[in-house]
């Protein structure tokens, strides 16, 4: 893949520079606030190779990527704008009105402001906050899946040296991970990292199960990475005031002191409980929904996971999941949300057959195998969402593959994999492959019966 090409149509597209506000990059695409857009951008967009799709918003113009190739595509992006920002006479990419930089500084500020919503806020640093971590818990849950299997077929080795390391290396997320989020949440909230990781570590210590408070032993890691946001959240908030009011000569020394004694004191007391608490509830209540609800709980929320991803409201889900992880060694959700994908696969497969698009049908083919290996914002915006009926028979789809993973309570042991791969890093492989191909199937067959409106060709 020639990630300089692609970055090059890109700008090409949609620069020039002036005409590019704001540049960022999520796990799988490419996200661009522009001065200006139109139909013909979005067009010579879609007919770039390595572009897995477009999804255009009033604040933001979304191109698909896929995981990998967003960030060597966004860096080349970056430096192309850079370059053309600082020799504005070389640019003779497109015929776009180059407006004031005042202007689209005036206009990139109205923007941010419309996003600055409570919970657009709180979505963006959820987010933040846990997608560094991904790559961390693909890796520990391929290595703890892979594990899984050998043990299955040959218990002895078990004893075996290099079966402990291995087995070490993939517990490794979950032994760290209230510090990863210690240092990641902090730094989001607007706290010093470093305090955020040493004060995630003071609630996780070891140590604190020797020390009885009101009669009461402590419990290291109470509340898990719930306590952690928690602490880390006050902690930013305490620093930031006492920044304003520790004259600036004890600063330095003062107040990640009072921070840590402070916020220690509140974690320990008040956050911690409080975070136990929570936490608790979110593993009952997940546990015993899926346990008690089975086929129905895991149809509901199979058939509602695309529409949640269409709100960005799914990104709520990552703690949670990261909770069940650390508490149980897996999170049962994923395994039942990952379905509404496979439907998306299914759909895509009734479209192919019924459409005489000779366009579309090159896109479903283009689609289809990074939407079975988890991607599935190409099938979304560029085949189902599109074509309206084909997203509800998706949804369909992965409502009865839901069912299936919650009927047998199949757990996942990583984060960040979807798909086929996911079968992987599951405790029961077989079953979710079942899940897998029932969610293929009845998003196949709701598609075929409820059918589209076939497009005109492209021309």
């Amino acid at each position: 893949m020639n990630y300089q090409k692609i970055a090059e149509e890109i700008f090409a597209a949609t620069g020039p520079a002036s005409n590019i506000l704001h540049i960022e990059h999520c796990m799988t695409r490419l996200r661009l606030q522009l001065e200006h857009k139109d139909i013909n951008m979005l067009s010579e967009l879609k007919k770039i190779p390595g572009i897995l799709g477009i999804h255009d918003t009033e604040q933001e113009l979304q191109i698909i990527l896929g995981p990998g190739r967003v960030n060597e595509v966004t860096s080349i992006f970056q430096d192309l704008v850079n370059h053309d920002a600082s020799h504005p006479v070389l640019n003779t990419t497109t015929n776009l009105q180059s407006p004031q930089i005042g202007d689209g500084k005036e206009l990139h500020e109205q923007i941010r402001a419309r996003n600055r919503t409570p919970i657009r806020l709180f979505f963006k640093r959820i987010s933040s906050i846990f997608i560094p971590l991904i790559p961390a818990f693909i890796a520990c849950g391929l290595i703890v899946g892979i594990l899984n299997v050998i043990l299955r077929f040959a218990p002895d080795l078990a004893s075996s040296p290099y079966i402990k390391l291995l087995s070490i290396a993939g517990n490794s997320v979950f032994f760290g991970m209230n510090l990863f989020v210690g240092i990641n949440s902090s730094k989001e909230f607007g706290g010093s990292p470093m305090l955020g990781g040493v004060l995630a570590v003071i609630i996780t210590h070891p140590q604190l199960s020797a020390v009885t408070l009101f009669n009461e032993p402590l419990v290291p890691g109470r509340g898990g990475i719930i306590a952690v946001l928690f602490v880390t959240a006050f902690a930013a908030w305490l620093e930031k005031r006492l920044h304003h009011i520790i004259p600036e000569i004890f600063d330095l020394f003062l107040t990640p002191l009072l921070i840590i004694l402070l916020a220690g004191s509140a974690a320990l007391f008040f956050l911690q409980p409080l975070g136990g608490m929570i936490s608790e509830g979110i593993g009952t209540a997940a546990t015993s929904s899926i346990g008690s609800g089975g086929a129905i709980t895991g149809f509901l929320l199979g058939g509602t996971f695309l529409p949640m991803v269409m709100l960005g409201i799914h990104q709520a889900l990552t703690p949670i999941h990261a909770e069940l992880l650390a508490r149980n060694g897996v999170t049962i959700l994923l395994p039942v949300l990952a379905m509404a994908g496979a439907g998306q696969v299914g759909a895509a497969l009734a479209v192919y057959l019924k459409t005489k698009n000779a366009f579309l049908k090159k896109t479903i083919v283009s689609a289809l195998p990074v939407g079975i290996m988890g991607v599935g914002e190409p099938l979304i915006y560029g085949v189902t969402l599109p074509l309206g009926r084909p997203f509800i028979g998706a949804c369909i789809g992965g409502a009865f593959g839901g069912a299936v993973q919650a009927s047998f309570v199949v757990g996942a042991s990583g984060l960040g994999i979807s798909g086929l791969p996911l079968a992987a890093i599951t405790d029961n492989p077989a079953i979710y492959l079942i899940g897998l191909a029932t969610a293929y199937l009845t998003g196949f067959i709701a598609t075929y019966l409820i059918g589209f409106t076939d497009p005109e060709e492209t021309k």
